[in-house]
């Protein structure tokens, strides 16, 4: 979101962002001159809280995010455009909002998992498994929107309701829209035609001009380069097994390693030389001098990877990130690995051969097909909209 908002700026566009209190994203927007509006509560404590799956919770959640996103119906007053991505109650919420001004509305996604298709069938929602019996992906799919009716309909219309909107009879399908944009690459992500006009511009990528810490430099430039760790937000169930497990792994393969702390608070497991900890950087001139890097799987570490031609080991925790693990080992430039809790030798296994020559050569392969203009693609593409309806 940082990326398109520079890129509709670079267009002469003012640019409102509402996003959560973080203090991670407000820095993010704060370090290129974007101003932010804090909305509803920070989401680090939800995520490194909740138990995977669980629907404990999820009620009250739900209701905040929306009173959150509804409350957004002023900052929103006067703007041309409301383009939204998130969990299903923050984007249909954010449609309302754009409905009651009369202003054009963009749902945005990052990853494909969630846009319905007969090509895939859709993920899982919290408390509601898919009848393990049907097979039919189209059925399935439309399982999934009685699902989000009875999950987020009664709250979303009382909110609706409130500022004179009438009910909704398809929560999924009104917050997606009939012409959602995937900000996916083609190559690492490609989106195969449907009944639904989605437009995917590219992945949106932001330039970054934060130098590297200089202890990170010094550390790079003192030995061959190392394997980089990092689970981004991700929380991981045993920080100090995941830390110990990929350093032992990576020191197997005679390799040094940046462990990233992350949500998930990975450490340091000793005082050896051979690895050093960090802080959040910028991945795209980390990753450019790293010898593999081994992650959670989200779009946007394994599209910064991708781009820079890093070999992957990706051990996916949930949500899309079985997705990206699956399209890095069909796409050769890295592995998934199989399940969530690594191990020494599960690791060392998947690093023998994320650090073949065979694998760096297909990933530098790769890395020259991403595309590196997806926000403007965006942007440009927004500003279009908006004057044609003008």
């Amino acid at each position: 979101m940082v990326g398109l908002a520079l890129g509709l700026r670079e267009l002469g566009v003012e640019v409102r962002v509402c996003a959560p209190p973080d203090e991670e994203f407000t820095a993010l927007f704060d370090g290129v001159g974007v101003p932010v509006v804090p909305v509803g509560a920070p989401v680090r404590p939800l995520v490194t809280t909740v138990v995977p799956g669980s629907a404990e919770g999820l009620a009250q959640r739900m209701a905040e995010l929306m009173a959150a996103e509804f409350a957004t119906l002023a900052v929103a007053e006067g703007c041309d455009a409301l383009v939204a991505t998130g969990p299903l109650p923050v984007v249909a919420s954010a449609r309302s909002v754009a409905e009651k001004l009369g202003i054009r509305y963009v749902h945005a996604s990052h990853q494909p998992v969630s846009m319905p298709s007969p090509h895939q069938p859709p993920p899982a929602r919290r408390g509601r498994p898919l009848p393990p019996g049907v097979r039919d992906n189209r059925e399935l799919w439309e399982i999934d929107a009685r699902n989000a009716n009875e999950m987020f309909g009664a709250e979303l219309d009382a909110h609706r309701e409130a500022i004179s909107l009438p009910p909704v009879s398809n929560v999924r399908d009104y917050a997606f829209t009939d012409r959602p944009w995937l900000a996916t690459d083609p190559v690492l992500s490609p989106w195969r035609p449907t009944d639904l006009g989605v437009v995917q511009t590219g992945a949106w990528l932001r330039s970054d001009e934060r130098p590297l810490p200089a202890d990170l430099l010094a550390f790079l430039d003192a030995g061959d380069a190392p394997v980089y760790v990092g689970f981004g937000s991700m929380p991981v169930g045993d920080p100090k097994g995941v830390a110990r497990a990929a350093v032992e792994a990576i020191r197997a393969q005679g390799r040094r390693t940046v462990v990233s702390r992350g949500w998930a608070e990975l450490d340091l497991i000793d005082a050896g030389a051979d690895c050093i900890a960090v802080g959040e950087v910028d991945q795209r001139a980390l990753f450019a001098r790293v010898a593999a890097v081994v992650h959670h799987g989200s779009a946007g570490t394994t599209t910064t990877a991708a781009r820079s031609g890093a070999p992957q080991v990706v051990v996916a925790q949930g949500a899309d990130q079985p997705y990206w693990a699956e399209r890095v080992a069909g796409l050769g430039i890295g592995v998934a690995h199989d399940g969530p809790a690594p191990t020494p030798e599960s690791l060392t296994a998947a690093l023998r051969t994320a650090l073949a020559p065979e694998t760096r050569a297909r990933a530098a392969a790769v890395a020259g097909t991403v595309r590196t203009d997806g926000a403007s693609v965006a942007a440009r593409l927004l500003v279009e909209e908006v004057g044609r309806a003008r």
